[in-house]
This record gives structure tokens, sequence and C-alpha cells, in this order.
């Protein structure tokens, strides 16, 4: 984690050290280990359980093969500009289905992965930042598995915003050729044995009390475990933001993001900063790391993380508020590829 970004500071109530031993237990035992993505959420324990039972539900249960869902996840991190996250997936690829297909999809040749299902879920996944292509009104499943796959991408658009802001670029210790190819596949076999654990569907919805689905996540509705985690986590989400950012401003970057068709923001595709102009101080800090994590997180600098811990001390402060803007990019990005009304 990059120092001094989040760091626990406060001590957790009995309640919280109660979640976070529960929910730590059955990332270790179904995952495989507490790996950064998950820990980083630490200072929210609510918010670590959220991430964790959508996490659970839609990738790591349910009837679609892990290792489609795991295509799913590496190439949306690839999109997303996030190279902790392709490696990590990679990785998990390379244990649920003993071949490595990371060339091919970080070079995008879809077709020269011998498994269909996979070249055909990685095409999928690597248009869900392109509203109405053709691979997202022709989705390569069916009804029954929508909340699978979507489920899975909605969760990397988040957790890759989450990890380039707060993460390093790789959970490898080396970053290129044989070394690297040799770690990949050690760290392969490690979690081999998780990934080929019996996950029971619904097995993480006892961790936070059931809570209302939003609308722009009822591509989830066919399948009530992911609809109890996505509901869930989205209450926790929404609960810790209440608690930082006031609601104009929420207000504000929800409707920045309402007028987002999936663009890139660098050179010549400036962020539409003026949708915060008119706040001030702290305040306008918090505004633009929300904006930022929602639409161009690749984009965040350590003099803006500087200012930003300078004036939110607290780390379940600047958690929160990255949190809310990265799941409302996610919730965008949930909407058009789930069929509903961008």
């Amino acid at each position: 984690m990059k120092t001094g970004y989040l760091q626990q500071t406060t001590a957790p109530s009995a309640d919280d050290r109660l979640l976070v031993k529960k929910t730590l237990r059955q990332i270790k035992l179904e995952f495989g280990a507490a790996v950064e993505p998950f820990t980083l959420h630490l200072p929210l324990p609510e918010l670590q359980a959220g991430a964790w039972m959508a996490c659970r539900e839609s990738l790591l249960a349910g009837t679609v093969r892990r290792d489609v869902k795991e295509a799913v996840a590496s190439t949306v991190s690839l999109i997303n500009r996030c190279p902790y996250c392709v490696d990590a997936h990679n990785i998990m690829m390379l244990a649920s289905s003993g071949k490595d297909y990371s060339s091919q999809i970080l070079e995008g040749r879809y077709d020269d992965i011998d498994d269909p299902e996979i070249g055909t879920a990685a095409r999928w996944a690597a248009a869900t930042l392109s509203p109405g292509s053709s691979p997202l009104h022709s989705p390569p499943f069916s009804a029954r598995e929508a909340p699978e796959y979507i489920g899975t991408a909605v969760l990397f658009h988040y957790i890759n915003r989450m990890v380039t802001i707060l993460l390093g670029t790789s959970p490898l210790p080396f970053q290129k050729g044989i070394l690297k190819r040799m770690a990949q596949r050690m760290a392969a076999f490690f979690f081999s044995k998780a990934v080929r654990l019996n996950k029971e569907p619904c097995a993480s919805l006892a961790l936070l009390p059931a809570s209302d689905l939003p609308f722009d996540l009822g591509w989830s509705k066919s399948s009530p475990c992911i609809a109890g985690a996505y509901a869930a986590f989205s209450r926790a989400v929404d609960h810790a933001a209440e608690t930082v950012l006031s609601k104009p401003v929420r207000a504000s970057v929800s409707g920045a993001l309402d007028a987002w068709d999936g663009s890139v923001f660098g050179p010549g595709n400036p962020l539409p900063i003026e949708c915060i102009s008119e706040y001030g101080g702290a305040e306008r800090t918090a505004a633009a790391m929300a904006l930022f994590a929602a639409l161009a997180p690749y984009r965040v600098t350590d003099d803006m993380m500087a200012d930003f811990v300078n004036r939110y001390p607290a780390e379940e402060e600047r958690l929160a508020v990255l949190a809310w803007g990265s799941f409302s990019a996610a919730r965008r990005i949930g909407r058009w590829i789930g069929g509903f009304s961008v």
C-alpha cells in the first residue's frame, strides 16, 4: 500500500472487530489470502465486508466457470489501466484454468484464445467502457448467467479505481521476464487450492444486514445472492460517504457521471472539473478526489493525495470518498452493460 494514504489510526469497536474477523476468515479460506485489494478497506469494516460480498457472490460462487470470470476481471482491469489487477487476475485465471492467456488478453488477440468461452468473455469485457457497442448488444451469456458476468465486471470497475489510487503497480516482486512468469506460476499454485474449493452461494450474506436494491443495480435481480450482496455493498458505500460528502457535492459529481459515456480523460479531453467549481477548501478537495476516483483515477498525483491527507487526516473519511467515487462510476457502467437506461 502506498505509504501514508490509508493507515489504521482509530481503535475499532467490538462489533467492528467481530465483523472484520468474520470477513477476513471467509476471505482467507475462499480467496486464498487476505490480499491488499480487500485489506485496503479495513478502516471501514462494513465497506470491507460489502466489497467481499460482491466479489464472492459474483466472481467466486455461482455456475459460470471461474476462469471465464477471471478473464472478465483481467480484461476490465486492462481497459482501466490497472496493472496491479491485471497481474493479480492473470494469476487467478492461471490458477483456475491451468493455462496462461495473459499475452492474448494484453494484446487484444481474443480469437487466439483456444477456449471460446474465455475469448468471448474477454471480448465482451473489453467493450464495457463502450456503451452501445456490438459486444454489449450481443453478450456471451444467458439471462441466468448475466448477474455473474455483470457483477464481476462492475466489481472490477470499482476495485481497479481503488487499487490504482492506493496500491502499487503489481502484487508480484518482478515486473517482466522469466522471473515474473515464474512468480506468476508460484502464486497460481498457491491460490489453486482456494480456487477449487466449493463456494456455497449466498454464504457471505450474513455479514451485513439485508438492504433494498437500488434501481441501477437491477441487473442482479435474477440472482438473489448477487442482488443481496450488491444491495448491502451499495448501502455500505453510501452510508460511509454521507458522513463526509455533502448532498450537493454528491449531486454535482453524480451529474458529471450521468453525462459520461465511458471516454478516457486525458490530453484533448479534460475532466469536467467545472462541475465542482462552486466548492472551496476541504470540501473542494473531497469533491475533486471523488470526481477523479470516478473518472480518471490514473491521473491522481502524489500532490493531490498529500493535500487530501492533510485536509482529511482520518483514514475512514478518505476511504469513504474514494469508495463512493469509484463505486458511483462502476454503477454507471453497470447501467449500460446491464441494459438499463444510460
